[in-house]
Order: structure tokens, then sequence, then C-alpha cells
């Protein structure tokens, strides 16, 4: 007796328990009910192969007929499974081209042993067995289909269904590829399908089981069924040239080997091109969109690739130029320019992504085409406009505008409903058929990247406002200083006609002079530098002090100095330090009537100095305090004061570590603490 009986025998046993198991669990599911169909049709198919191998003669002529049922049976089951998915039912549905073909040759196959005996022996064994090896293609392709496009955390429940299916098919591959190539089935591999068949049920039956509705999540990924074509294609392809080469080598006598690989390689060079070419992958992509599909794009991916695109600008040169790449990309534009409106007038070119432009091509802010579309919002199609210039109101379009290469879309960037810019586009390489769709995702696209270079516009605003405030400061310390020269300066003046004979006002003459010298000339570095000159060395601080004091001593009230410490070091700054300590002591005075007192006192803290200058003048509210004290360009003291002495202590003071907290009572008076850091501590010694 054959192998082959019980080989079938044992798919027949099978496919007939899981037909049973799979019947009685059954609750009135579609798609539980096409899988019992299929497995069902599969176990007929079984013993059907069974009485084939038995030799019994009406079941031989019957193969077509049952090989053809089996492999609708599943494609019924992989078609309803995938059509469940979003997005596919265009490609899917039971009238979409797919399911027609792999249903039409199917049921072809199935009709052959109704044909005119005189029909069916003309056919070539080899042309049904190629029609059966694309059926197999066929029902991989649905397999492989189903598992990449389900989400990873559901594969679960497919993925030995998968494995069971394809096991099967891969099988036939083997069977189908070798009848194609010797005209015949080999009949060790076709004893042997049987018991593959067994070995695969099992798995089809753990998904069943994990499934019983099999209402699975799942989706089509355009990316994959791109490539997933190309792959076919590919294959397609290098059969059809495989036995072309071997036509020539057969036919082509003592050239024919000559022929062959000459044939071959340049069939080889061809696909590579194929392959490489952007046209051909962007016409490919537009044909799948177009009748696979419902919609165009895939607006998940579609978006987040525009959203890497634009996170990826900051990296970029030129961050504008990222924004028309992500832009373009949309639509597989090549090209495009943008404009950017930097006047109330005009819109000017800024930017350009392989596209060459001039700077005369300004856009006049009152022009037909900038109303036009603040008015509309539009996408402007420069082909539609030339065709039917009724429907864009008949507006006049700059001369420049519809003479650049390849010129097509102007999409306007509203942000807020204001016009900031317009991006041109160029043609892409596959023709886009503009529909709604692909305005929309235009114009939805455009907001997030109008909102993005307004963010861009805005910083570098803000970075030329910080580079003027910069400046502005330091005009402000300046002037302060310079106020501080001129107040002494009068004071000589006022002063001179009455005491210039004195001797000892003639030193405090020289004196403040000198000082005044020593002052221009921190101003002038100040000048070359900028704030951030900071000349560090060791000073004596108690020295330090009594510079200060004796410096505003000319004033009333006069600070009074108390040191209980030895010579304390500090590495600072020593004329940052002296205006720091002379903007707070002389603050004190003005605040305090000609007979009060102002005490500087200096005593030690951990890790810290701190110098304390106390007044008993008019104090402070502790709003003021914190909102206006350390505010700069704040002033109390009219057009005498500018307001940035504080600030500009405090801000030292804090450079270097330390800090001013102060205390004040309205009436009572005022003490500022200002905290030095001072590590060195071993250097404390009581006086």
């Amino acid at each position: 007796m054959s192998i082959g009986i019980y080989s079938y025998g044992l798919a027949a046993l099978a496919y007939l328990i899981l037909t049973l198991v799979l019947a009685s669990g059954w609750r009135g599911r579609l798609q539980g009910g096409v899988l019992l169909a299929g497995v069902g049709v599969s176990a007929l198919w079984a013993v059907h192969a069974m009485l084939v191998a038995a030799e019994y003669p009406l079941a031989v002529v019957f193969i077509p007929t049952a090989e053809a049922l089996r492999f609708i049976g599943w494609f019924i089951f992989l078609f309803g499974i995938l059509r469940t998915q979003r997005g596919a039912a265009t490609f899917f549905g039971a009238f979409s081209p797919g399911p027609l073909a792999a249903y039409g040759l199917s049921g072809l196959l199935a009709l052959l042993p109704l044909f005119p005996v005189a029909i069916f022996n003309a056919i070539p064994f080899k042309l049904v067995y190629a029609l059966y090896l694309g059926l197999v293609v066929g029902v991989l392709w649905l397999v492989e289909n189903l598992f990449r496009n389900t989400k990873s955390d559901q594969r679960w429940g497919i993925k030995y269904l998968c494995f069971g299916i394809a096991g099967i098919y891969l099988y036939d591959f083997i069977l189908y590829s070798n009848a194609v190539m010797f005209n015949q089935l080999d009949p060790a591999i076709w004893q042997a399908r049987g018991a593959i068949n067994a070995l695969a049920v099992p798995l089809i039956a753990v998904s069943a089981a994990r499934n019983p509705d099999w209402s699975l999540d799942v989706f089509v990924s355009r990316r994959m069924v791109f490539h997933t074509a190309t792959l076919i294609g590919t294959g397609i392809y290098l059969l059809v040239m495989a036995a072309a080469g071997y036509y020539i080598r057969a036919v082509g006598g003592e050239w024919g080997d000559v022929l062959q690989i000459v044939f071959v390689a340049a069939a080889l060079l061809g696909l590579a091109a194929l392959l490489f070419s952007g046209h051909a992958r962007a016409q490919l992509r537009v044909f799948f969109s177009k009748h696979f599909f419902n919609y165009q794009y895939d607006y998940r991916e579609q978006w987040l690739r525009f959203t890497r695109t634009l996170s990826a600008c900051k990296q970029e040169a030129d961050p504008r130029v990222c924004v028309i790449r992500a832009v373009a990309s949309i639509v597989d534009s090549p090209a495009g320019i943008l404009w950017l409106r930097r006047s109330t007038t005009a819109y000017t070119p800024v930017a350009h992504w392989n596209q060459p432009f001039e700077a005369a091509w300004m856009l006049e802010a009152e022009s037909d085409l900038v109303r036009f579309v603040e008015a509309n919002g539009w996408v402007i199609d420069l082909q539609e406009w030339r065709e039917r210039p009724e429907r864009y109101a008949d507006m006049h379009l700059p001369g420049w505008l519809p003479e650049i290469p390849q010129a097509w879309l102007i999409v306007p960037l509203l942000d807020g409903g204001e016009l900031i810019g317009l991006i041109f586009l160029a043609k892409p390489l596959a023709t886009v058929r503009l529909d709604w769709e692909v305005m929309d995702l235009l114009k939805t696209a455009t907001c997030q990247a109008a909102a993005y270079l307004g963010q861009l516009e805005a910083n570098l605003a803000l970075t030329e406002a910080r580079q003027f405030e910069g400046f502005h400061r330091l005009s402000a310390y300046i002037l302060h200083d310079l106020k501080n020269i001129i107040a002494q300066q009068s004071i000589i003046t006022k002063n001179a006609a009455k005491h210039k004979h004195n001797p000892a006002f003639i030193d405090d003459v020289v004196a403040v002079m000198e000082h005044s010298v020593t002052k221009m000339n921190r101003l002038m570095n100040l000048l070359k530098s900028g704030l951030s000159e900071n000349r560090p060395r060791p000073i004596r601080l108690e020295r330090l002090l009594n510079s200060v004091m004796e410096e505003l001593s000319v004033y009333e009230p006069r600070p009074q100095l108390h040191n209980e410490l030895a010579e304390i070091e500090l590495t600072v700054d020593p004329d940052r330090l002296r205006t720091a300590l002379r903007n707070i002591v002389q603050n004190a005075q003005q605040a305090t009537t000609r007979d009060g007192h102002v005490r500087v006192s200096v005593e030690r803290t951990e890790g810290h100095v701190q110098v304390s200058v106390s007044d008993d003048g008019i104090g402070m509210e502790p709003e003021f305090i914190q909102e206006r004290l350390f505010r700069p360009f704040d002033t109390t003291k009219g057009d005498v004061g500018m307001g940035v002495g504080a600030y500009e202590s405090r801000e030292y003071i804090r450079s270097l570590g330390g800090d001013i907290m102060v205390q004040s009572q309205p009436g009572a008076g005022s003490t500022f603490r200002i905290l030095l850091p001072c590590p060195d501590t071993e250097q404390e010694q009581v006086a």
C-alpha cells in the first residue's frame, strides 16, 4: 500500500478532529465560521488526496478542483481577517483587486476537469503548476501581512496560525517549484505533503483556542505593503528574466551562453536602476495609495515624520531650510523657497532648498497673491491658476513667479490667522492628485510649521533684545559712575571760592581728582571689555573699607567704621567690590538726615565675612524691599538716581558666592548685611 495513503490519512484525521472541535465551540461569529470552513475544506482535500494515493481514477480527474477549493478556503479566511484592519477595506475587501484575482484564478483551476477533453489535454502541465505556484505565493504574502501588521502585543494570538499556514504553503512552494522545473510532481515530496499538513494542524488549533472569535486589532502598514510589493515584483521580474535567459540559451546556438550572460547582466543592471529610481518609487507609492487604501496618507506616519523633521531642525545650520523640507516631503516635492514677512510692506525670500532664488523676488504685502491668501487661506495650484484664473478671482502674480522652473504650489504659513510667510514648492517626481485630502494635510502641517517659524523668529528677536539689554546695562552702569564723579566734582566747585586758599582743601581736591582719574580709567576698561570684566586679586578688606569711608566722608552724615577683626584677605575685583560697598553706604547716607548715623561693622560668620551697613533713616516697607529695591532702573530719587546701584551691588556680591540681606522698619532705619565668602578661617584673630 502506498505511503501516501497513510500520510494523507493522517492529515485528514487531524483536520477532521480540528473541524469537530471548532464546530462544537462556534458561537456564530463570522471569523470563526470562516476558519471552520477553511479547516473543513482542508479535511475534504486530505480525504481526496488519500483517494488519489489509492489510485481511484475519478479522484485523479478532480485533483485541480480539490487543490483550488483548498486555496479558496484559506483565501477567504485570510482576507476576512485582514479586512477588519483600519483603512484596509479597499485592499482586502471582497471586490478588491487582490481577492478577485485570487478567487478568479482558483475558480478557473477548479473548473479544469469540466473543460472539453481536447482543451484539457492541450493545457501544459507546467502552466498549471505555475498557476498553483502563484496561488501559493499569494497565501504566503497574506500570512506575512497578517503577522507583520498585527500589533506586537497581540501577535501571541496569531503567531502559531501564521507558522502553521506558512509551513503548509512553504512546502507547497517547494512541491510546485520542483514541478515547474521538471514538468512533473516529485512522488516523494507529494507523498510527504500529507504528514506536513498534519504537523501544522496543532499550531492552527492553538491559535483557534486563543482567538475564539478572531476579533484581532490588525492594521496594514503602507510601508510594509510597499516593500512587500517591491519584493514580490522583484521576484517575479527575476523569474521572468531567468526564463528568458534560459530561452535565449536554448535558441541561441553557439552564441547562447554568451547571450544569456549578457542578458542576465543587463536585466540585473536594469533592476538595480529601477529599485533606486526615485521616480519609480514615487509612482509605485502613489499607485498603492490611490488604488488599495481608502485614504492616500497614513496620517500617523505622516505626522510622526513631519514632527521628527521639525525636531531635527535644531541641528541644522539653517532651521528654515528644514521647515521647507518637512513641508515638501508631504507631497514628495524636490525643492522649495521660503518667504517670511520682514517688514510691514513685503515678504522676503529667506531660505531655499534645492531651488536657487534671487533676492529681488519680493512679495509686496498689498499684492493680489498675499491679499488672496490672507482672505481665503488657500493653497495656490499654479497649474490650476493658469487654466482657471477665475477660481482665484483673476488675481495677478508677480511676473517672475510663474517663470520659476517646475513651479507648482504656493502654501501659506498661517499662525493664529496671521500670514507670516509662504512656501513655494516645485513639482514632485510622480504626479500627485491635489484633492481635499492633500490640501487638508498641507494646511494642518503648515500651521505647525508656521508656529515653529514664529517661535524661531521670536527667539532671534529675543537674542537681539538681550544684546541690546546688555548694551543698555553697560550704559546705565557707566552713567551711574559718571553721576557720582560729577557729584564729587560739583562739591569741589561749590566750595572752591571759599576754601581755595586752605591747604587741607587743596589736599582733598587732589585726593578727589586722583579718585576720579582711577574711576574714569576703570570706566574706559569697562567700555573695552564689557560687563564681563573681572580681575580678581588678593586685597585687605579693612583697607578697602577705609578707602570707601574716606571717599564718602565728604557727605553728611559721615559713616563710622567699627571693625573688631584683624586684617582679612579676600580674592576679588577691588574696583567692583569698592563700588558695591560704596553704593550701599551712600544709599544709607541719602536715606538719613544730616544729624543721623550711618554705621559700618565687620564680623565673622561661618565661612563668610559679614559687612553690615546700618542707618537710622526713613526705612523701607517690606513690599518695597521685595518688589523694587533691587529692580534695575527703578529709582525713588527722580532725575538724580539711575536705579542700578543696589542691583549692580547685589549681582556682583552674588557672583562671588555671597549675598545681601536687608532688614528695615519704616521710620526706624535699615540694615544691609553683605555676606562675602571667606573660607580661610584660620586667619581670624580677635583684635
